[in-house]
């Protein structure tokens, strides 16, 4: 009998330490390819949670952005928002436009979404607020003749220093090539708390900065009581429909967290993450 308990016992302390050991340095699905079950939606002018036109979606095992059912865009931006806060990681993403921009539109909206890196909540977020307090990770297509690179960063109620210079344009471009057509793209953000970021098209990294922070000039901020200079450690991921149809196929997220304070273990995993690559 005695034996009988320690071993059953055993099997606990195995199930117990197999669970805790998945917990740290898994992939996490964060679209798992059915529905949105695990996400928020805020757009402009609408209360959370109002899909307003049905404008995401998950179909054919896609996240999808559409428009068809609207008369005119009305400047409606709208983000979605994954359901848990993260600090250090890995994000991997396949994204391609499709179909025609809605009718009112902006032109810069053309073939453009973002992934929003340490978002604000969508909570948190004001019935007429446009963009949330985050870093973008800008998502961008070709028009079939122009150069126009992806992965750039944009810094709605941020700034952030690059080059060990604080940057304060909205905007900046990595050095990636132009995806013209439907053609699906692979992106990354690799994300260190408040230090270091880098954005990363198939296998190249085309943008670095740092020390992300709040922008006091920005209303929102202003609104949020947030602190200029403040840096910002964490946040929410959300993703854009900013008036042109896109999908997604795959949204994956690599927590390093557990191996931040532990440098020559993040720099093991990191190099393994590499490698996957090759």
């Amino acid at each position: 009998m005695k034996q009988v308990f320690f071993v059953f016992l055993l099997l606990i302390v195995n199930a117990c330490y197999g669970q805790k050991k998945q917990e740290h340095g898994k992939w996490i699905k964060l679209f798992n390819g059915k529905d949105l079950k695990d996400w928020s939606i805020k757009i402009r002018n609408h209360k959370l949670n109002e899909n307003y036109n049905n404008t995401f979606r998950a179909e054919d095992g896609l996240m999808k952005v559409r428009y068809d059912q609207y008369d005119n865009f009305n400047e409606q931006y709208g983000h979605i928002f994954y359901k848990k806060k993260f600090s250090a990681y890995l994000l991997v993403m396949e994204y391609r436009f499709t179909g025609e921009q809605v009718k009112g539109g902006p032109g810069w909206a053309f073939r453009n979404n973002g992934a929003m890196l340490h978002c604000q909540s969508p909570q948190s977020m004001e019935l007429d607020q446009d963009f949330p307090i985050s870093l973008e990770e800008q998502l961008l297509g070709g028009n079939g003749k122009d150069e126009r690179t992806t992965a750039n960063l944009c810094t709605p109620g941020t700034n952030v220093v690059i080059n060990k210079k604080l940057f304060t344009p909205h905007c900046t471009n990595s050095t990636s090539k132009t995806f013209h057509g439907d053609t699906w793209v692979h992106v990354e953000a690799l994300v260190l708390r408040d230090s270091i970021i880098k954005h990363i098209v198939d296998s190249d990294t085309v943008l670095v900065y740092e020390k992300p922070q709040y922008d006091g000039k920005d209303k929102w901020v202003q609104k949020k009581g947030f602190k200029d200079g403040q840096l910002i450690s964490e946040g929410y991921i959300s993703f854009q429909g900013e008036s042109h149809p896109c999908d997604f196929r795959k949204i994956e997220l690599f927590d390093l967290q557990p191996y931040m304070n532990d440098p020559k273990k993040l720099q093991n995993v990191l190099a393994q993450l590499q490698k996957r690559k090759k």
